[in-house]
């Protein structure tokens, strides 16, 4: 990729109705963020598992997140966490009074070890169909060895899609109705998944994010590993954009506010805390913002820098 590009792809998102950073970018310089979107260490603790929203259940932990979606014929789980915490979500599952053998569906945020890491295990252990995003297909099946951050390390136990999907495709399952988008740049194949549920008469929009993190010391230009890396992320932030959300969840708890909100919930705060469309707005506007001050200081002659450590 070369500077040249660049340029253009910040006017290609003003002129196709990017708001707030992306419009400053295409305008003038941007300021340094100042708000700290991402403070480790974030410690992964248990949760109790509990029911978000209509039928979305939590089985993950305190940092990485795990995603029961119940239906009729069966249920979708999101996101497996690392290999050692499978049994915790397992766990998790009996605990709400579920069984882990009517796991039908096992879908993906992104393939990186701390939500494909129990991946393997838990196809084994429920028999389920694995779903991934076209972009990701390769990284899964080879554990990590391709990954354009690795080493050529392996970094999970190796695992072949059933099925692989592109860019707005459905998974359905009992009437439940999961809508994959891409919005590349944290992988190739990052994957946000939009559902809707009934809450109280009510019908919500459900967004989980993937991430649109910078992985630390993966640069924006000049990156022969992933040479679009820029226009990916760019590409991202227009997709979330125009996704409705009412229910903003995530592929880290903090990334939600999840603790927070579980114990408003738990004092009985009405509406249900997990409604949270600010909040929504808010992450995608952060992460935009940090994005295009690093394209911004890697442009002048800046270093990479990036806010998630490997395998986050």
């Amino acid at each position: 990729m070369t500077g040249t590009i660049l340029p253009a792809a910040i006017l290609f998102l003003f002129l196709n109705g990017a708001t707030g950073y992306a419009q400053k970018a295409a305008k003038g310089r941007i300021e340094k963020p100042t708000k700290k979107i991402y403070n480790p260490p974030y410690p992964n603790k248990p949760v109790k598992p509990f029911r978000i929203i209509g039928n979305i259940y939590y089985v993950g932990e305190t940092n990485y997140t795990s995603f029961l979606i119940t239906t009729p014929q069966g249920n979708i789980l999101l996101d497996t966490m690392t290999d050692p915490e499978a049994p915790a979500i397992r766990k998790g599952v009996e605990e709400l009074g579920f069984h882990l053998k009517d796991i039908k569906i096992l879908l993906q945020t992104h393939a990186h070890v701390d939500h494909v890491g129990g991946l393997a295990k838990l196809k084994e252990l429920t028999g389920a169909k694995v779903y991934v995003m076209a972009q990701d297909e390769s990284v899964l099946a080879d554990g990590g060895r391709s990954d354009f951050r690795s080493d050529g390390r392996e970094l999970w136990k190796p695992v072949r899609a059933d099925q692989t999907l592109h860019d707005g495709e459905k998974v359905q399952l009992g009437g439940v109705t999961m809508v994959a988008h891409l919005t590349p740049g944290h992988t190739k194949g990052c994957t946000a998944w939009s559902t809707e549920v009934k809450e109280n008469g009510r019908k919500y929009n459900v967004l989980f994010i993937c991430s649109n993190r910078l992985n630390d010391g993966v640069p924006l230009i000049g990156n022969k590993k992933f040479p679009g890396i820029a226009e990916a992320y760019a590409l991202g932030f227009k997709t979330l954009k125009r996704l409705p959300c009412d229910v903003f969840l995530a592929s880290h708890a903090y990334m939600f506010n999840m603790e927070e909100k579980l114990k408003r919930m738990q004092e009985g705060a009405q509406p249900n805390p997990f409604i949270d469309p600010q909040g929504c707005r808010d992450y995608i506007a952060d992460y935009e913002h940090e994005y295009l001050y690093q394209l911004q200081e890697e442009r002048a002659g800046g270093k990479s820098a990036g806010t998630a450590p490997a395998g986050r």
